[in-house]
């Protein structure tokens, strides 16, 4: 019975200290994020800008809800094939890559929590992330121009 008893309570205690560990995503230092203005089709957006290492790498993660016209927009450190993926994600996306000219390259889904790294077709400076169908709901498309106001 001892020897139960000691495995028994060694279980007990390890699980008990498992359980009082800090959340993980309580415990990140959250970046903030500015916002920027882009006019596409006709019409202004604002929406939260990601230009920094840190803030490209927190994205939209651990957001439950975005509102309708809410998004991220993200400029790379240079001109590259890009790749987005959705660690942490909760909300479905859509990603519209964008060519330094300002040019909508590919518009791809976004599948939340998924590890698979979606690409641009081309060498891009930014992507656009926004709830998923709103470029189609909004008739903003592939060749589209977006403009930073």
């Amino acid at each position: 019975m001892g020897k139960s008893f000691f495995i028994v309570a060694a279980l007990v205690l390890t699980l008990g200290c498992a359980k009082a560990q800090v959340d993980p995503v309580s415990s990140l230092n959250l970046v903030d994020f500015e916002s920027i203005t882009l006019e596409i089709g006709g019409k202004h957006y604002e929406v939260e800008y990601a230009k920094t290492f840190e803030q490209r790498a927190q994205g939209l993660m651990f957001r439950k809800a975005l509102c309708e016209d809410c998004g991220m927009f993200f400029k790379f450190s240079s001109l590259k094939f890009a790749g987005m993926w959705m660690k942490n994600t909760f909300v479905p996306l859509d990603v519209a890559f964008i060519d330094r000219k300002g040019v909508i390259t590919d518009i791809k889904p976004l599948t939340p929590h998924s590890l698979e790294s979606v690409g641009s077709s081309k060498e891009v400076l930014y992507a656009l992330e926004m709830n998923q169908g709103w470029f189609a709901e909004n008739n903003i498309k592939v060749g589209d121009q977006i403009t930073i106001d």
